[in-house]
Formats: C-alpha cells, structure tokens, sequence
C-alpha cells in the first residue's frame, strides 16, 4: 500500500523520496497541509511536478467521511471509510468549553463487550497512527473554522489491544500541536499490562477505566475479559498510573436495570475506589439492540446519590446524540446493511 503521509513524523516526511531535491521549506509546507487535511489538488504553493508525484506515491490522508448525521444538540455521527474499504465510526460531540471527537482505533473489538455493536463481528484489523490522525484532521476540515479541543480514545476497538499504533498517534497528535496529552482520555476494560506501559512510558493521558460492575462473576457476564482481568488487579495497574502520572482516574460505569444499580453495588464501587482520587462517570446505557436495559432517569439519579451518601466523586454523564445512534458500531451496522438492500430505520 502507498504511503500515508499521517503516519509519518516532520522528520520523516523531510526524508520523502519525493522531496529529494527540492528546497527544505517545501517538507514544511507540505507536513503543514497534511495535517489541515488539504488533498494534493489543493496544496497549490507546491509545484505541480511535486504534486504529482507526491500523488503517485503517497496518500495524503487515511481516512474520508463517507456519511455524516447531525443531532438537535450539536452532536455529529461520521462514518469513516478507510483506504482499504473499511468502516469506522467517530462521534464529534458539542459542550459548553469546546469540541469533542471520539476515535476509533480499530476496525471492529476482539473484546465483545456485550452492551457495544462495535465488537459483535470481532476484530477485523488495528488502525494505523495515521489513520487515527486522519479522524481528527478529517473533523477538524468538516469543522472550518472551529476546530476539535479533546480526544477521548472511545471509539470502536480496545486501544490498549493496539498499544503501538495508539501510543504514536497520541504523541503525532502532540508534535502536531493538534492535541495535547493533558486533552486526551484514554479508555480501556481493563488491560492491566497496557495500563502499567502507559504509565512506565510516562504518558498522562487521562485513563478511563471500563468496569460496569464491581464483581468480577458479574461483569465476566457482560465482559468476557473478565475471565483474564481481575478487578483487584485492574484497580492495582490504575493506581500505578495514578502514582506515575499524577492523573486522577475515571471509572466508566454503565448503569443496566436490574443488574449493576443496587445497594452492594454502590458499596463494592465504592470500596474499589476510595484509595486513590476517582471520578465515578455513571453512563446511561445506550440501546444497542444487546437485550440489555438501561435505566430511567429516577434509578440513575438514585444510584448516583448512593455513592454519593458513600463519599463518592460521582457525575451522570450527559447523554448525546440518542436520535442519530450514538453508541459505537450502531451507524456502521445501519450503514451496511442498507449496502445490501435493508431497509433503513
């Protein structure tokens, strides 16, 4: 396959085959128009000559929106389409300091967490650091004028499943002077050996812990993980990260009726985070067609005042984009299935 400009450092593109030649300002210029996402046809303070090689050689870009759906509240739903065909999704969602962008960072989950439609057909292959880099570039030019101020790695595929390829688009992202480390949120369900890299490879991303249960014989149900990833264990690498990097850690939890919302719940919760700073993010769960049920407005705000009573950090998150499918894998899957003639909801 060509080469893909995003995957390539300063350093690196200066090195191009195609640059050989020519002055060293033009490395400049071009690293500078990759990563405002401008295609080859529009970089025009290139030589044409240059253009056209650069063009028979390389892809300026890994990534291309193929779909974009808007919501009443801000919140945009892309579907990606990688150079080899793929689909990926992000979600470019609106607060009040900014503009957010979930990544993806693989194409489909080897995780099969019961309650995300990204991992129902498995893993199917990582993404490259470019191919990230090209979400957030291909954002920023659907933005205009406006541009992304965090990242929050959340998207489909378990990043810590894609250590090396994540890792590099975290530090692209910084020399690019796109995004910070200190903007970036790094989720994961729990692997514990990726957790203690990041934290020996002096990362401070914010590290955002996926449990969804306190009880390991409950979460194994829900996460198959589980079986290889203690919580004890989980809570002990995120406390290393916290000593390493003086970053606080959140704990993702998603409140499913009936299952993970009572008192033993709130107490276990509790106890897993009370010896170092937490923040508890109650999230409610999304429909994904899983057969599982989130909970209403009430149950949640109960749940939430438990842990509080408890000493708890705890916040609700806001929900976004409920009309346009924002849980991971639901734009793909609606997509895809419309290619083959479904119809669509």
């Amino acid at each position: 396959m060509r080469t893909l400009l995003t995957d390539l450092t300063k350093d690196e593109i200066a090195a191009l085959p195609a640059l050989a030649g020519q002055p060293r300002y033009r490395a400049k210029q071009l690293y500078d128009r990759v990563v405002s996402g401008i295609p080859f046809s529009e970089m025009t303070d290139l030589p044409a000559a240059l253009r056209d090689k650069l063009a028979e050689e390389c892809d300026a870009s890994g990534a291309e929106i193929a779909r974009s759906v808007s919501a009443k509240d801000g919140t945009v739903k892309f579907l990606f389409r990688l150079r080899d065909g793929e689909l990926i999704e992000g979600v470019l969602m609106k607060y009040k300091y900014g503009r957010t962008l979930c990544v993806s960072t693989q194409v489909g989950c080897r995780m099969r967490c019961a309650f995300c439609a990204s991992g129902r057909d498995g893993l199917v292959r990582d993404l490259s650091a470019g191919e990230m880099l090209s979400e957030l570039i291909c954002a920023n030019r659907f933005l205009g004028t406006e541009r992304v101020g965090n990242v929050v790695l959340m998207g489909s595929g378990e990043p810590l499943d894609n250590y090396d390829n994540v890792t590099k688009f975290i530090r692209l992202m910084s020399a690019d002077g796109l995004i910070g480390q200190r903007s970036v949120s790094l989720s994961t369900c729990g692997l514990t050996d990726g957790i203690r890299q990041l934290a020996d490879d002096g990362f401070s991303v914010t590290l955002c812990l996926s449990l969804h249960s306190a009880f390991d014989d409950k979460r194994v149900k829900i996460m198959p993980t589980a079986k290889k990833y203690k919580l004890s264990d989980i809570m002990d690498a995120a406390k290393y990260y916290f000593e390493k990097s003086g970053r606080r850690i959140i704990v993702e939890y998603a409140m499913m009726h009936g299952f993970n919302t009572g008192d033993a719940d709130a107490r276990e919760l509790r106890r897993l985070t009370e010896n170092f700073p937490c923040h508890i993010n109650l999230i409610p769960l999304n429909d994904t067609d899983s057969g599982l049920r989130g909970v209403g407005a009430k149950e949640g705000i109960m749940f939430r005042k438990k842990l509080e009573a408890l000493g708890a950090s705890v916040t609700i998150r806001r929900s976004l984009g409920d009309e346009i499918e924002g849980a991971c894998g639901q734009l793909k899957r609606r997509y895809t299935e419309n290619e083959y003639g479904s119809e669509e909801k």
